[in-house]
């Protein structure tokens, strides 16, 4: 399937959107970092009427907010991501076929037997590189993400 033939894009937050580091301040509260160019291609990609959705397993508001300022629709604090991903594409009548999934452990298999073109981020772990389509030159949270987006707007 080319990237022209999908209709949905769904993006783990955690190694994906991030680097998959979390610093703790000493409050408690907790920070990620995020990178600029990921959140342009995912704008550029909004502006273009792709979807795009984040599904998280982190209950951190950190997600809430970063999908927040980019307009995008996001469900966190799932643990089981396949049982959200089901009633996301039951509600958009949307085939799994036709769904990008970008993921990089293993809380993200599942959804990549479910989806037309799983995709890994270069620094994802071993079995998530084995079982995905696809693995992007750049690591999570270091313009992985742009370089998905890019691909899906250089094919339409």
């Amino acid at each position: 399937m080319k990237a022209g033939e999908f209709a949905l894009l769904v993006l783990d937050f955690d190694g994906v959107m991030t680097d998959n580091t979390v610093v703790v301040h000493q409050d408690g509260t907790e920070s990620v970092v995020c990178n600029r160019s990921d959140g342009w291609g995912l704008g550029l990609l909004r502006d273009a009427g792709f979807p795009v959705f984040v599904l998280s397993s982190e209950t951190n508001p950190v997600v809430a907010s970063r999908c927040n300022k980019l307009k995008i629709p996001c469900a966190h604090g799932h643990k089981e991501k396949l049982p959200t991903l089901e009633a996301l594409l039951a509600e958009r009548h949307i085939e799994g076929s036709r769904v990008i999934y970008v993921g990089n452990d293993v809380n993200d298999l599942a959804c990549f037997a479910r989806v037309g073109m799983s995709i890994a981020v270069r620094d994802a772990h071993p079995k998530a590189l084995a079982a995905a389509t696809l693995v992007t030159t750049l690591a999570g949270g270091k313009g992985a993400v742009r370089e998905v987006c890019d691909w899906i707007l250089d094919a339409r």
